[in-house]
């Protein structure tokens, strides 16, 4: 007995204990519950909601559908008495049982409440007069809606009275409707749809009207399919509320809800994650995810996606897996629990829930074993950046500097679009739509604007055409009209977000206010033009007027229409016309672009450019030219978006240099005959033609030889000039082009590919070889396909390869070189080029089926990124081997950070040399396990040495290395000189011809894979080895050609930016000062320190910091930076010769471009040196002491040894304006585009020199986390290669 009383009192202080623990978790709910009433207190659910979603995981019920089946139901429960005498069929119609069967689904809310929901879902999926249309039951739809919320109200209330620290909630729940606004349910005609646009709405409206007097909590879009039914959704809550309602009444909380229908990862309607949630942004969900359609095993990528970009909460109610054969479900509640676990370890929820096939027990699973066992997700911060959205997300980032909004399908922009147009042959215009998009608009302006068309009509055709053609509809629409009935009319059938072009405060500032709000409502950007009462504005202080004063209206507090959605468009109006006021405009555009971009935040300009040329209507070449040139000057000024026939501009270098002054002397407004020299110029072009001859030269003896030996010799010696006609001949002569490929095609490639591996034939050969075997290849593709159709005969190859350099990366030199060995050795490589995303890696290494995938990175960040790519290979179960290559990976890093992360093979593979025995020995079934198992054992030896030497290595805390900086003695020194100039100073187009003296040619050798034997191992006594020394005199000597050739027809640009500043030490900082008064700091920049323990003790730990003078000390010290790039042009020419099938030239430029970028880097820290800076006026270095470090100062870069943390460039980026100043961006991994670009931060303290900061500790890294105000995590992913120790 006593025992037993024992126990008793043990087990009440246990329940006790258990009580007050779970009192005091949920004692914040209590600030919000009527616990009386069992609901959430008047004008509070917003702030409990919120409260609710960053304490925890919220939990959303499962499949009301499947619940009902359990009960098995019948016509008449379906009927009930209500309907007793209804003439068509019910069964089957759901909703109405909360009419007929109320207890039944009280019953069923009251079971997913008891397992764990805070919400259900009112059973009202189809509860619109559209869906109920097809039961003859459109008029109880209010009925119906309001007393679907009171009875999930009733089982709420109850619950929450039992469990008042768990309040349960109703979500209003709005289903897709059974039409879609976005596609034709007509095969014949695509541009017919089922409904308009303003019969959802009503249809939504009427049901928001009953689900809102039935006292809902929060609604519930879900199941979009289509999103702009969602859109229509959301504008009928929208105007409801603000309407109808007055806004006397604040709208419940917004949930929504897309369904990516199957694994290709878009909406039925064919929308990305991106691209659906971008559009349905400006309703402000509360929380936003996917449901239906896929299992969580399915949707995880997508979900991946969307908790990425939505900076509101994102939930996920999957199904219990997909249907089986018989329509059913086969996960049960563990099941499901598994495959939703990565949701959570992964960080992307907020809410979970359950779709078809889900029960109770699947949710009180899902509740208990994740939801209540994981931290809730994190909105991502406010995106400022204008997004858009057609079938894709497009979003305007600092690295675009313009938008090319085609123009062609613009009534007034193209006379042939017209003409179609007019003659109503709209499937004939779409190919002027699609041209545009491929020849490079990011943004389709679409304009109907002509007294003999019905402008709606129209527009809304040809938008509708649109839509389901994805090659078209990917980009977003602007549409376009100076009528705004008819630009809305576009809207209303355009799922995207859209660019709305245009309104102006010409029509008063009461209207004005009216349409900007209506635009908001839809959620798309605007075109804002520099009209008012007054007219149109002419002068630069007219449009800059006109513009602030629409911007403060939009942005006021009874707008709020966000800033980055607004562009501007100051006109751009008509110069060279003869009539002087006009000679100024273009100057007026681009200083009140300048300053529009400088003080109205976030804001864009935009203009339309055929209005600047118009004078010269009919000389399309002289017109193209003109806005080249205007929109060089306009976007250095701020221009960040126009109206351009995308196909048609040319480059600003490729300008004729003589037309070239003419254009910009009257863009310019230059001097008064600027208009006159213009038209001269162009009437002598009119008469200006041109011949061509060319030379004869005698044919090569090898020429004479069988055809089949002719291709062999070419293959071998890289010779391309008759390779069509040989090619031909030999087709002709061969049973099928396949054994022109198999016989003489492959025995050429056979010995290039021997001589290769026996050192007996260089790279740049190699490249040729590849080069004459493309072209051969190409042109007998069109045969091949005819053959194969003929005979079902397929060439077998030796084996599939998938190259990729991973995303945030934009280098592929090296890469380039190993697909064209691989290529030489009969591989199949498919190189799916740069900055790729592991998602795009791994479905296009499914989509080639490839035998193995190889990874190329240079930056240091593309080692995390490798790591990714191999952890989600093993994740989703791929068998291929792995190869890694790049300038930072490392033999050490593959086998400690990537092999561990993939249970197949991983190798890393050191240069393009060793790619061929690499692939051979992986897909060789005979060597394979036994050349597997040596690499294995290799880097079991190499991860134990890694280990070992982490645990031999000793470092300083912090603390100590802080007490042992390197020491100079400013005070002793000469007083550091102050710069010419404190800011900035730009460099455009400078000479190419200047830069080729300061090459270093050693990397240039490198590349080639060309080495030479000591004493002759750098240039120029290369040139002297006796294996390398001829090929590397002849490849330096294709590089001086198309040197002389780049710089001849400038076919690559040098930009340079230049800053100079104020600066002092402050500790491990660097501060740098907006002028030289020091009063107003603009940026740090954040130094490691050295420490490797040093067992001298007068060894110093170093950081960049020691180089500049400290505040303390009073001196005035100062600190420079560049960024320089010889990229801009690459593209156009890598592209010709590209086609042209030369890789040889292909990489020679790119190699040749990373010279000049350098060499730019040298010249311009040269310049520094003796005279922008003057620190070493006196300097007297020839250009290889220059290579050899023997200059006063330093450049070291973030992301190399001095600094090994590249996010410092963006304080260095930010500081010099440097995209803005120059166009040279940054990657999200902080490499540099164009890839040919070099930047530093220059130290002219005569003491400062080059060091490695090494290895790092925790202690340290936390510090410099506090420092830049970066989460530790964040810290160390960047400075992976750097920790001293293993980051988990």
């Amino acid at each position: 007995r006593l025992t037993y009383v024992a126990k008793a009192l043990l087990w009440l202080s246990t329940a006790n204990a258990m009580q007050a623990s779970t009192d005091s978790k949920h004692a914040w709910v209590k600030e919000f519950v009527d616990e009386k009433a069992g609901r959430i207190k008047p004008g509070m659910m917003e702030k409990y909601l919120h409260k609710l979603f960053q304490t925890r995981i919220a939990v959303l019920d499962g499949a009301m559908g499947t619940m009902i089946q359990g009960y098995k139901l019948e016509e008449e429960d379906f009927r009930g008495e209500k309907f007793k005498e209804h003439k068509a069929p019910l069964k089957g119609n759901n909703d109405i049982l909360v009419l007929t069967r109320p207890e039944i689904i009280t019953e069923i809310h009251e079971k997913y409440y008891r397992a764990g929901a805070d919400f259900c879902e009112t059973n009202t999926f189809n509860g619109t007069s559209i869906a109920q249309a097809d039961y003859e039951l459109e008029h109880i739809v209010y009925e119906l809606n309001k007393a679907a919320v009171e009875v999930c109200k009733a089982a709420a209330v109850k619950l929450t009275k039992e469990q008042p620290h768990k309040p349960r909630l109703v979500a209003g729940a709005i289903g897709p409707t059974n039409k879609t606004l976005s596609m034709s349910p007509d095969v014949e005609d695509p541009s017919a749809r089922a409904v308009t646009w303003q019969e959802v709405v009503k249809a939504y409206k009427e049901q928001i009207r009953g689900l809102h007097d039935g006292g809902v909590d929060v609604y519930l879009v879900e199941t979009v399919f289509d999103t702009l039914n969602a859109k229509a959704a959301c504008w009928a809550l929208d105007e409801f509320y603000q309407d109808d309602l007055k806004g006397k009444v604040p709208r419940p909380p917004l949930i929504i809800s897309g369904t990516i229908t199957d694994r290709s990862g878009r909406t039925f309607s064919g929308q990305t994650t991106e691209a659906f949630y971008t559009s349905l942004a400006h309703a402000k969900p509360f929380c936003i995810g996917l449901n239906c359609a896929l299992g969580a095993r399915d949707m995880r990528p997508h979900i991946a996606s969307l908790s990425n970009i939505a900076e509101c909460y994102v939930h996920a109610y999957p199904n219990a897996g997909l249907p089986n054969a018989m329509g059913g479900y086969d996960e049960d509640d563990k099941d499901m629990v598994e495959s939703c676990r990565d949701f959570f370890s992964s960080g992307f929820m907020n809410m979970i829930g359950g779709c078809c096939g889900t029960t109770p027990s699947h949710i009180k699973a899902l509740a208990e074993n994740l939801a209540a066992k994981h931290p809730p997700r994190k909105p991502q911060p406010i995106c400022t950046n204008m997004r858009l959205s057609g079938l894709e997300m497009y979003e305007k980032t600092d690295n675009i500097p313009f938008i090319n909004l085609g123009e062609r399908c613009n009534i007034a922009g193209s006379r042939r679009f017209k003409r179609l147009i007019v003659n109503k042959k709209y499937e004939d215009a779409l190919a002027i739509a699609l041209d545009q998009v491929e020849t490079g608009a990011q943004v389709l302006d679409i304009n109907m604007d002509d007294g003999l068309l019905d402008g709606v009509a129209a527009m809304q055709k040809f938008l509708k055409l649109i839509v389901p053609d994805p090659a078209i509809a990917k980009v977003p629409i602007m549409v376009d009209s100076s009528k705004f009935h008819v630009c809305e009319a576009g809207i209303q059938v355009v799922q995207g977000k859209c660019i709305f072009n245009s309104i102006s405060l010409k029509v008063g500032e009461k209207l004005f206010k009216e349409q900007a709000k209506r635009l908001k409502r839809y959620g798309c950007a605007v075109v804002v033009m520099a009209f008012d009462e007054k007219g149109q504005a002419a002068t630069k202080g007219e449009k800059i007027r006109i513009c602030e004063r629409a911007y403060k209206i939009l942005t006021a507090p009874d707008i709020d229409f966000p800033p980055w959605d607004i562009i501007f468009d100051p006109n751009i109006l008509t110069i060279a016309t003869g009539i002087a006021e006009h000679n100024n405009y273009a100057v007026d555009f681009i200083e009140a672009t300048n300053w529009i971009r400088t003080n109205l935040p976030h804001a864009h300009v935009s203009g339309g450019l055929s209005n600047l040329s118009f004078s010269f209507r009919g000389m399309n070449h002289l017109r193209e030219c003109m806005h080249a040139a205007f929109l060089f000057h306009a976007i250095s000024k701020g221009m960040d978006m126009g109206i351009v026939n995308a196909g048609a501009l040319p480059l600003y270098t490729d300008i004729d240099k003589d037309l070239l002054v003419l254009l910009e002397d009257a863009i310019l407004n230059k001097h008064e005959k600027a208009t006159e020299n213009l038209l001269d110029y162009a009437e002598k072009e009119r008469e200006n033609k041109s011949n061509r001859g060319g030379k004869v030269r005698a044919k090569a003896e090898w020429r004479n030889k069988s055809v089949e030996d002719r291709l062999t010799y070419a293959l071998i010696k890289g010779i391309v000039k008759h390779i069509d006609a040989d090619t031909e001949e030999c087709r002709q002569k061969l049973p099928s082009p396949l054994e022109v490929i198999e016989g003489p095609l492959m025995k050429g490639m056979s010995t290039v590919g021997d001589l290769f591996g026996a050192g007996k034939m260089f790279l740049p050969q190699v490249i040729k070889s590849a080069r004459v075997m493309k072209k051969a290849v190409a042109y007998l593709i069109p045969f091949m396909e005819a053959a194969k159709k003929a005979s079902g005969q397929v060439s077998s190859n030796a084996g599939t390869v998938l190259l990729a350099t991973v995303k945030g990366d934009v280098h592929d030199i090296g890469k380039n070189i190993v697909g064209v060995v691989l290529a030489c050795n009969n591989f199949k490589v498919v190189d799916i080029g740069v900055m790729c995303p592991l998602d795009k890696i791994l479905a296009e290494a499914k989509k080639c089926n490839a035998d193995i995938i190889g990874l190329s990175g240079l930056i240091t960040p593309s080692l995390d990124e490798m790591v990714d790519v191999a952890k989600e290979m093993a994740k989703r179960g791929f068998k291929v081997p792995l190869l890694i290559g790049g300038a930072t990976t490392s033999r050490m890093h593959t086998a400690v950070k990537i092999s561990p992360r993939y249970q197949d093979p991983v190798v890393h593979v050191l240069d393009a040399s060793r790619a061929v025995v690499v692939c051979s020995n992986l897909l060789d079934k005979k060597q394979k396990e036994d050349y597997v198992e040596d690499i294995r054992e290799l880097y079991d030896d190499l991860r134990e040495e890694y280990l070992e030497g982490l645990s031999d290595i000793k470092y300083a805390s912090l603390e100590e290395a802080r007490e042992r900086p390197y020491v100079i003695d400013f005070a002793k020194q000469s007083t550091p000189l102050t710069p010419k100039f404190l800011g900035t100073k730009v460099y455009k187009n400078f000479d190419l011809e200047e830069l080729v003296k300061y090459i270093d040619w050693n990397p240039f050798f490198q590349t080639w894979q060309l080495k030479g034997k000591y004493p002759n191992r750098n240039y120029p006594k290369i040139f002297n080895d006796a294996k390398a020394g001829k090929e590397a005199k002849r490849v330096h000597g294709d590089a001086m050609e198309m040197i002389k050739d780049i710089v001849k027809n400038k076919t690559l640009e040098c930009r340079m930016v230049v800053g100079m500043y104020a600066a002092n030490s402050d500790g491990d900082d660097i501060i740098v000062y907006s002028d030289d008064d020091r009063k107003k700091e603009v940026c740090r920049f954040y130094t490691l320190r050295q420490q490797v323990l040093k067992e001298d003790k007068n060894e110093p730990y170093m950081a960049m910091s020691d180089f500049i003078a400290p505040k303390s000390s009073g001196i005035k010290d100062y600190i420079g930076a560049f960024a320089v790039s010889t990229g801009f042009g690459i593209e156009k020419a890598v592209k010709k010769y590209e086609a042209d099938h030369d890789d040889y030239k292909v990489i020679m430029i790119k190699a040749i471009a990373d010279r000049l970028a350098e060499a730019a880097a040298e010249k311009l820290h040269e310049m520094m040196r003796t005279d922008l800076w003057g620190y070493a006026k006196g300097e007297e270095l020839s250009v290889q002491d220059m290579l050899r470090v023997k200059y006063q100062g330093i450049r070291p870069a973030p992301g190399y040894p001095s600094q090994p943390d590249h996010t410092e460039k963006r304080t260095m980026w930010k500081l010099m304006d440097a995209e803005g100043a120059t166009s040279i961006g940054l990657t999200e991994h902080l490499a540099m585009t164009p890839a040919a670009s070099v930047s530093a931060l220059c130290f002219a303290n005569p003491k400062s020199k080059y060091f490695a900061v090494g290895k790092i500790c925790k202690d340290q890294v936390e510090d410099y986390a506090a420092r830049k105000k970066m989460e530790v995590k964040t810290v160390e992913k960047w400075l992976s290669t750097d920790l001293a120790y293993d980051r988990k």
